[in-house]
């Protein structure tokens, strides 16, 4: 089983199309079914079923995805190692993060990282949390940036890094009052991110674990800064990352409402794949995310607050 042959099989399963996988791999279609051929008549078992609906994996095909993972990150891993024992020059490494992270939070800080390491290359890939974890489990980014949604994974360290309040906005010429009760708030219009996004997952629960219905959605979008417009324009309320707000704020485009109960908040955390050998690009950004990225303090939200 080469790496090749291993990376059109996960593209494979990736997709279920077989046309799309192709063109992911940058392999005529008749190749990459040459490869998955080869590869099952090594392996002997049938890895996939082709329907008209797509190709699916096989027990046999679920059983060796998870092996495919760990041989193609052991091979990126020994690269690694080998490079770094010679001394080469040319070290990289790439960051996966949320829009609002790598906007507030992430900026000041690489530029800061980029000057005290100037030999060592930068790539920045801003994406949703889920598919960070799937960009980090193939190996496409070195470590992600990301709020934790309390799922363990014995593939990856994760280390936090501080704890970012959401806060309850509405727009600033709406006269909103401040709700005395969730049950008061669960009759009001919601602009939310997508169901299975972190923010979203914290408001659900912060309703679900009162036992009140959740408001209604009157309009979903899957960006921050969408999101903070829409509340300034009188669509409705939202559970926004208070480090999000920025100029809306200081313009007085929203307002922050206190919210009734114990207010949400978002463990910030960084998540990166268990190696033998770490680089040394990977240990100094570690390290120097833990030392250098603290908590916003609350003078420098700047919010008016509504009362």
């Amino acid at each position: 089983m080469n790496p090749r042959q291993l990376k059109t099989f996960l593209a494979v399963i990736r997709h279920e199309n077989l046309t799309r996988a192709a063109a992911e791999v940058n392999l005529a279609q008749s190749s990459l079914s040459d490869q998955i051929q080869a590869l099952e008549e090594e392996v002997g078992a049938e890895l996939f079923l082709r329907s008209r609906q797509g190709v699916v994996p096989t027990p046999a095909g679920s059983v060796l995805k998870a092996y495919a993972e760990e041989i193609l990150a052991l091979n990126d891993e020994a690269k690694a190692a080998v490079s770094a024992a010679a001394g080469s020059a040319g070290q990289s490494i790439t960051l996966g993060t949320l829009e609002t992270i790598a906007a507030e939070r992430l900026a000041p800080w690489l530029s800061l990282f980029r000057k005290k390491n100037p030999d060592l290359g930068l790539k920045l890939k801003v994406g949703g949390s889920g598919e960070l974890l799937a960009q980090l489990q193939q190996g496409s980014i070195d470590v992600a940036f990301t709020f934790d949604r309390g799922q363990q994974d014995e593939r990856f360290l994760t280390r936090r890094i501080c704890s970012e309040p959401l806060v309850l906005i509405a727009g600033g010429d709406s006269q909103a009052r401040p709700p005395v009760s969730l049950a008061a708030l669960s009759t009001a219009p919601f602009v939310a991110t997508e169901t299975g996004c972190v923010y979203r997952q914290l408001f659900d629960t912060a309703f679900a674990e009162a036992q009140i219905a959740t408001p209604s959605i009157v309009t979903e979008a899957d960006s921050i800064a969408t999101i903070i417009r829409l509340v300034a324009s009188g669509t409705g309320y939202s559970l926004v990352p208070r480090l999000a707000l920025g100029p809306a704020a200081t313009r007085g485009d929203v307002v922050e409402l206190p919210w009734p109960g114990n207010p949400p908040a978002a463990s910030l955390v960084m998540m990166w794949r268990r190696r033998r050998v770490q680089p040394p690009a990977l240990t100094l950004l570690l390290q120097s995310a833990s030392e250098e990225l603290s908590p916003l303090r609350p003078a420098d939200a700047r919010l008016r607050h509504a009362g």
